[in-house]
């Protein structure tokens, strides 16, 4: 039995990573802010929900404690929870958005690790995105040229520098990011671009279903590991 904990995880890509993981036969901790919404997401999926802000560091201890007392251990975990942090680039947006995508990312690893080594296979994964690859930003031919997300793509840089330290520092467990492709949320709803979250889950899920010997410190798509 794989116990598994997934941030943002009542819509979007990590609704459908949980989705996808039930049917492996995960155990699936649904992590949100929002009790109610949380609450019925794992209702309707199968999962356990567990109130989960990654910008509160009771909340994010809280959620950690209660995985703990009921399974003793976190086999996977998947940093999803993150925002877009569009519109006007000012210092309150800015905090906002690396507490949220690269801060939180911290606060929840680092209260999960305990219960991560206690796993026979434990695994980390960040979505994080190429909009944060400055190999992709800088590429005419590439959507990420034109997309006007300072903030986010910055902050989404800072969440791939970290997965790599974490897999340096600690080479007992598989620390990846994943760009899961554009995907058509509520995040990206005011570009009207996109593909399903289905699609996108899936290179989620197979970097939460790497085998012992799988990858460490890498920044992969669909295709591969992504320049950055």
């Amino acid at each position: 039995m794989t116990i598994t904990l997934i941030t943002g995880a009542n819509k979007g890509i990590g609704y459908e990573t949980a989705r996808q993981l039930l049917a492996l036969g995960h155990v699936v901790y649904i992590g949100a802010r929002d009790a109610e919404r949380g609450e019925k997401a794992a209702a309707t999926l199968g999962a356990r929900f567990v109130q989960l802000d990654v910008t509160d560091d009771a909340s994010v201890s809280g959620a950690l404690a209660t995985i703990d007392a009921a399974e003793g251990r976190l086999d996977v975990l998947v940093n999803n929870a993150g925002i877009l942090a569009d519109g006007t680039a000012d210092g309150p947006t800015a905090l906002r958005a690396f507490d949220t995508n690269a801060v939180g990312m911290v606060r929840v690893t680092e209260a999960a690790l305990p219960l991560l080594r206690r796993s026979s296979n434990p695994t980390v994964v960040t979505v994080s995105s190429s909009a944060g690859s400055f190999w992709a930003v800088t590429n005419p031919e590439r959507p990420e040229f034109n997309l006007p997300l300072a903030l986010y793509s910055a902050s989404k840089s800072a969440a791939t520098m970290l997965t790599v330290q974490y897999a340096k520092s600690m080479p007992g467990i598989k620390f990846n990011a994943v760009e899961p492709g554009t995907t058509a949320t509520d995040l990206t709803a005011a570009f009207g671009i996109g593909r399903t979250p289905q699609e996108s889950a899936r290179v989620v899920v197979r970097f939460a279903t790497l085998d012992a010997g799988g990858p460490s410190g890498t920044f992969q798509d669909d295709n591969g590991e992504v320049p950055w």
